[in-house]
């Protein structure tokens, strides 16, 4: 009874440290999951705390058990539309791209380590991928607003990827140990995993996502009923042999892109059981490494890290996706930049030594080290890799906070929060502002008191106002409550002027005084625009033509709908 207590106090303390900590993420710009992993070798056997597990089995089962919930949370967030930009891409990567890089580590750990070519290939397949936990958390927590072609590419990659990973892993285990089939059924094998991954994820979560819509349950069901599908698509697709990762990944995005009430409920639920999942995974796997043993292999498992995020995934990305897709420079060394590994090949590090094959705790102190590596250099320095490259896009406001009134079952009222910060709006009155025509203010809050908005009523700075309206009038409420200080940080990005995307570019033309082709004459600027920069434009691209950047600032769907004119 004493060890179940104990059990209760140290993950209950190392939970809550893990959470406090967080705070140095933001003050000194460490990633979070190194902080994790630090504080589960602080506790482990040769840390204060010399607590001592070694039970790689139950690592083996915690961590497919937080990866699948993290990979359901980061399907859940990922919306559709994303992937007409970045799909294509993504895919490349985590199929070829993974291929490529876990070769060319391979090849690497092999004369390091002195390996035979098997076993540093295995090296390669163990630290080939990216990892979900660490790019979702990077992106989301370091306040970096990369523009939609990268941040897509990124995300549809950490959560695709895995599939190819753990083929080249249990192949090449399955050489070392003297298992391995047939060409054949290397074959079935590989094409079972996505195959089956692609369709039971897809299948289940569009089931998933209709039953969830269609019932009606209390608010705090939802998100148990959503995991429990989740799980359900995860196991069904593992038994059938196909990828339980991919699976869960797509049922989560299925899910996610289902609109309706329930989302209101599951979300805020799995962003929580995400953060668990990431923080008891590396709270584990740092209490699973000896540090001893880890600084034996630090210097040569270095060189392999070094190898891995200066060499290995740049060139992957250079030969994936930079001659068939239509990445500028800056954005193909940006995403070679954010090869994040995280839990993932740390997870695959333990199937050696499940499958007993021999040394099989060097495969795992060489993941762990190439992990620490990726996340202090690569995590480490990614906001400021991402100013120096100019993928971010100036993040406007938004509401403090929002909140559906459930009335509706589907496109519902909306409760949106906004503190009075733009200069321009002080002392304005209300029935001057112009709001949608679908909003109104329910409420206005001044030095903690309520106040019965009219027409007659003058904002002043500081006030708190409650609207109520729907997501669509969300864009034009962002731009009445903006700042100054946002304003000029959007003017300087996007150009002081701005043109309609539906403008023709003869017009334009005449206007500024250009020179256009005949092909030019009959398009619209926004026509235009998507042709220059190869189709599938994202908020944030820019063409310079005729000494003005003509920098892409408004979207609705895949169709420009405002252009800013940058004179520098």
């Amino acid at each position: 009874m004493d060890t179940l207590y104990t059990f209760f106090l140290v993950g209950g303390a190392l939970m809550a440290l893990s959470i406090l900590a967080s705070r140095l993420s933001s003050m000194f710009g460490v990633p979070l999951l190194l902080i994790f992993l630090g504080l589960g070798m602080l506790a482990g056997e040769e840390g204060l705390l010399g607590l001592a597990f070694d039970d790689y089995s139950m690592a083996f089962t915690i961590g497919h058990l937080a990866l699948a919930m993290i990979l359901l949370d980061g399907g859940l967030r990922t919306r559709l539309k994303t992937f007409r930009v970045g799909f294509k891409p993504a895919l490349s990567l985590a199929t070829a791209g993974v291929f490529v890089t876990s070769a060319l580590v391979g090849l690497i750990a092999m004369w390091v380590f002195d390996l035979s070519l098997v076993q540093g290939l295995l090296v390669g397949a163990i630290v080939g991928s990216t990892d979900a936990a660490a790019v979702f958390s990077m992106l989301s927590g370091r306040g970096v607003n990369l523009n939609e072609r990268v941040s897509a590419t990124l995300e549809i990659e950490s959560g695709t990827n895995d599939p190819m990973a753990i083929f080249l892993t249990l192949m090449l285990i399955e050489l070392l140990t003297g298992d391995i089939g047939g060409f054949g059924d290397t074959a079935i094998f590989f094409i079972a995993q996505f195959g089956i991954g692609l369709i039971v994820g897809i299948g289940g979560g569009w089931l998933s996502a209709k039953l969830l819509r269609w019932l009606d349950l209390a608010p705090g069901l939802y998100a148990m009923l959503a995991l429990a599908l989740g799980f359900s698509v995860f196991g069904l697709t593992s038994v059938l042999g196909g990828s339980g990762f991919l699976a869960i990944y797509l049922a989560g995005l299925m899910i996610g892109n289902q609109p309706g009430r329930h989302l209101n409920f599951i979300l805020p639920v799995h962003d929580g059981l995400a953060w668990l999942s990431q923080i008891g995974l590396f709270l584990v796997l740092g209490l699973l490494v000896t540090p001893s043993q880890l600084w034996e292999v630090i210097l040569p498992a270095g060189l392999v890290a070094l190898a891995l995020i200066f060499v290995a995934r740049p060139l992957a990305v250079l030969i994936t996706i930079k001659p068939f897709f239509k990445f500028r420079w800056r954005e193909t060394f940006f995403i070679a930049w954010v090869g994040l590994r995280g839990a993932v090949p740390i997870v695959l590090a333990i199937f050696p030594v499940i499958g007993g094959v021999e040394n099989a705790s060097l495969y795992f102190n060489v993941a762990f080290a190439v992990v620490l590596m990726s996340l202090l250099i690569q995590g480490g320095s990614l906001g400021l890799v991402a100013r120096w490259l100019k993928v971010q896009v100036p993040k406007g406001i938004t509401p403090d906070r929002r909140g559906p009134l459930g009335i509706l079952p589907d496109n519902d009222f909306e409760m949106f929060v906004y503190v009075v910060e733009n200069e321009d709006l002080d002392d304005v009155p209300i029935r001057l502002l112009r709001f949608p025509s679908g909003a109104l203010i329910s409420a206005l809050f001044r030095n903690h008191v309520m106040l019965h908005p009219k027409g007659n009523t003058r904002l002043k700075i500081g006030d708190v106002i409650c609207v109520i309206g729907r997501s669509e009038d969300l864009a034009a409420l962002n731009r009445l409550f903006n700042g100054d200080a946002k304003l000029k940080q959007e003017r300087a990005f996007f150009g002081t002027f701005t043109l309609d995307g539906s403008a023709q570019m003869l017009d334009v033309a005449q206007a500024y005084g250009l020179t256009l082709s005949p092909g030019e004459r009959e398009m619209s600027l926004a026509d235009f625009i998507a042709l220059r920069v190869g189709g599938h434009p994202v908020v944030g691209d820019d063409v310079d033509w005729h000494g003005i950047h003509w920098v892409v600032s408004e979207m609705e769907g895949s169709t420009i709908t405002r252009i800013g004119l940058r004179l520098y």
